[in-house]
């Protein structure tokens, strides 16, 4: 086989590059920010004042990660046109935000909330509640950050095609992240995430143009499976139908919430920039999502009879050989290169920030030191963020699943926090001690189903949790709300 483009020196040289470029962000971010108060609005929100343009791009990044790039190709080319459904749920995801987005922003100006459960403990006043949703933020904020990380392994070694080790690359983005991050805060994070939106778009779309030239397209792919691989053309049975659909309501509402997701929600300049910037993300999911499926179909063809974990390095096999045909594609393919860990970093980034925030606003200030002023906050999450991170890199050193498990898997809990949100914001009968026990309930429902492998007609563990906790919050709201009337009532009479 030829050398590969990226190979050598080639591919360290555009990795320095880009980490340097994410680095001078974070300075210049900074030194431009260095007289402002560093309090938790302005570090984890970036003041509050995030124009459409940039809150498009961090929306963009949080719902784009590397995943999507590094892992959503692979995924197609083992399972064939059912991946479709990748498109579909970032559409639906769009529609996800919503149902409850700007509601929730009017009340984040009018009570200044920072962090989500900043939103939960005003709206129930229980701390069980609000310590119980922190700690279901944190198991997906971890599992996200997890999965960038594994993402950042794999996209640099397969696109050096193995020049730069999975080790060696984890290591140097993750520091060059946490750097960035503890310099700039939001700021760094929004303005990365310019930067790598319009790399990656530019990229993929590179990307999917020289595939349909150099490999076929997808007639010639899909022509291809059919005789060597038909399973990938078929049409889902009654219970693959069924799977698919739980995919797209447990994605729905599970990104939607997003702990990352929902801070931007609160760092928009204006409810007409939050729309606007939503609006704009409603068209993203066909030129990428859309485009990353076609590609991965290509690569049935262009790489047949890859193992699954050989698959997950697909997109670096596939830029590489086109980036070999002429100088065109070759510096395109950089700008992919670049845009895909610059897409990864800057979702990491966001997930760290958010992790950080959770831990030192929510946790530490809100039960262990309460008189904790914001730059003591800031410098805990900071610390703990660091903490985590490294044993996150542990746990990444020799990954546990391919990337598309870990992304279900980080759902399965997140979701349970769906009622608080759903249901908090539009019904005011829910009551603290009904969210508490539904919440739980769903909790270890979908941890125990997800632990035993049990999916019960197809539908994911996370949906049953979901299912019986929101039938817990409806039917307590109205059981305790007609006990405390009760006892209102009989407290009247004795007096």
């Amino acid at each position: 086989m030829k050398e590969l483009a990226f190979s050598g020196t080639s591919g360290i040289i555009i990795m320095l590059i880009y980490g340097f470029l994410m680095l001078v962000i974070g300075f210049v971010t900074y030194w431009k920010n260095k007289g402002l108060h560093q309090s938790n609005k302005e570090f984890y929100l970036g003041g509050g004042s995030l124009s459409v343009f940039v809150l498009f791009f961090t929306f963009f990044a949080t719902q784009y990660s590397g995943n999507t790039v590094v892992g959503y190709a692979p995924t197609a080319y083992r399972m064939g046109f059912f991946w479709l459904q990748s498109v579909t749920f970032f559409i639906l995801i769009v529609m996800g935000y919503l149902l409850f987005a700007p509601r929730l922003y009017v009340l984040s100006k009018k009570h200044h909330f920072i962090t989500p459960s900043d939103y939960i403990q005003k709206r129930f006043k229980s701390k069980g509640v609000t310590l119980l949703a922190s700690l279901l933020m944190l198991y997906g904020l971890c599992n996200y950050l997890l999965e960038q990380i594994v993402a950042i392994g794999h996209g640099v070694s397969g696109l050096t095609g193995g020049t730069v080790p999975y080790q060696a690359a984890v290591v140097f983005f993750v520091t060059i992240m946490i750097i960035y991050g503890w310099l700039g805060g939001m700021r760094s994070v929004a303005y990365t995430d310019t930067l790598q939106g319009i790399a990656l778009l530019v990229g993929v779309t590179v990307l999917l143009i020289g595939s349909m030239i150099y490999f076929g397209g997808v007639p010639n792919a899909t022509d291809y499976a059919a005789t060597v691989s038909p399973e990938k053309l078929g049409v889902p049975d009654s219970h693959g139908v069924v799977g698919w659909f739980s995919m797209l309501i447990l994605v729905t509402i599970g990104a939607a919430i997003y702990p990352h997701a929902i801070q931007r929600i609160f760092a928009a300049k204006s409810e007409r920039s939050l729309k606007n910037s939503l609006s704009w993300m409603a068209w993203m999911p066909f030129i990428t999502s859309g485009f990353v499926f076609v590609i991965g179909i290509i690569g049935i063809q262009a790489f047949p009879g890859l193992s699954e974990g050989a698959s997950e390095q697909l997109v670096g096999m596939m830029a590489n050989h086109i980036a070999m045909q002429n100088s065109f594609f070759y510096w395109a393919m950089v700008v992919l290169f670049g845009g895909i860990i610059a897409a990864i970093i800057s979702t990491a980034d966001s997930v760290l920030l958010t992790l950080s925030s959770v831990i030192s606003k929510d946790i530490y200030a809100r039960y262990i030191n309460k008189e904790a002023d914001d730059q003591k906050q800031i410098l805990v999450g900071k610390l703990t963020g660091v903490a985590m991170v490294i044993v996150l890199l542990l746990i990444a050193w020799y990954p546990p699943a391919t990337l598309y498990r870990i992304f279900i898997l980080k759902f399965e809990l997140l979701i349970q926090i769906a009622p608080a949100f759903l249901l908090g914001l539009y019904w005011k009968q829910l009551h603290r001690y009904a969210l508490f026990t539904g919440m739980l309930a769903g909790t270890v429902i979908a941890s125990a189903m997800a632990f035993a492998g049990l999916q019960p007609l197809g539908i994911a563990s996370g949906l049953w949790g979901l299912f019986v906790n929101f039938i817990l919050c409806v039917g307590l709201s109205y059981v305790f709300k007609v006990s405390e009337r009760e006892t209102t009532l009989l407290g009247k009479e004795i007096s």
